[in-house]
């Protein structure tokens, strides 16, 4: 008979992974290296928990660029529970801005990780897209942008992160692009 709960040992199999990806995360956007020695330490489980949960640095620099990835898409519905939609829009861009520092930081190690760089990242595409095309959406329900805006279009616009200087103070530069494309997306017949 099971209750439904998860084990204790399944849960912690789960929070071992999670911290081995954050540790992986910090260390391949701060040095660029990736020893399994140094990820076990900082993430406080041994190195064979590592290779456990990632037998080749390969398989760990996908795992950590899909984790990043896939965040973009997961935050879209807790944005728009908790924010207006304009708002939920403005904290995404915040969210893909640091999604693009890591991208960044990850760009060698997943070009040395995979020959199929084109699946992976039409599959992030994909994840992105969908994140767009969700809070577009929420703004026209809301009347705060143009009902003819093209997602794909919004989000060639917000590659734009990709240039920002993340060693300078890359929250403003990204409140400030964020400001001017919404200024093209803003339905302005509701404008003052």
């Amino acid at each position: 008979m099971t209750t439904g709960s998860v084990s204790p040992r399944r849960a912690d199999t789960r929070r071992n992974h999670e911290r081995i990806l954050a540790a992986a995360l910090e260390s391949l956007t701060t040095s660029g290296e990736l020893s399994f020695n140094a990820i076990a330490k900082r993430a406080e489980v041994g190195v064979g928990t590592v290779y456990r949960h990632f037998p080749t640095p390969e398989a760990l620099i996908l795992a950590v660029y899909r984790r990043e990835v896939q965040h973009l898409g997961d935050v879209v519905p807790t944005l728009l529970a908790e924010h207006p939609p304009e708002q939920a829009f403005r904290t995404w861009t915040g969210h893909l801005a640091r999604y693009m520092k890591t991208k960044r930081g990850l760009a060698d190690a997943i070009r040395a990780a995979t020959t199929s760089h084109e699946q992976l990242f039409a599959q992030s595409y994909e994840v992105m897209l969908t994140a767009v095309t969700t809070l577009i959406d929420a703004n026209i329900k809301a009347g705060t942008v143009r009902a003819d805006l093209d997602p794909s279009i919004v989000l060639r616009a917000l590659g734009g992160m990709f240039y920002v200087d993340f060693g300078g103070d890359w929250q403003t530069v990204t409140r400030s692009l964020t400001d001017l494309l919404w200024t093209g997306m803003r339905d302005c017949s509701k404008c003052d």
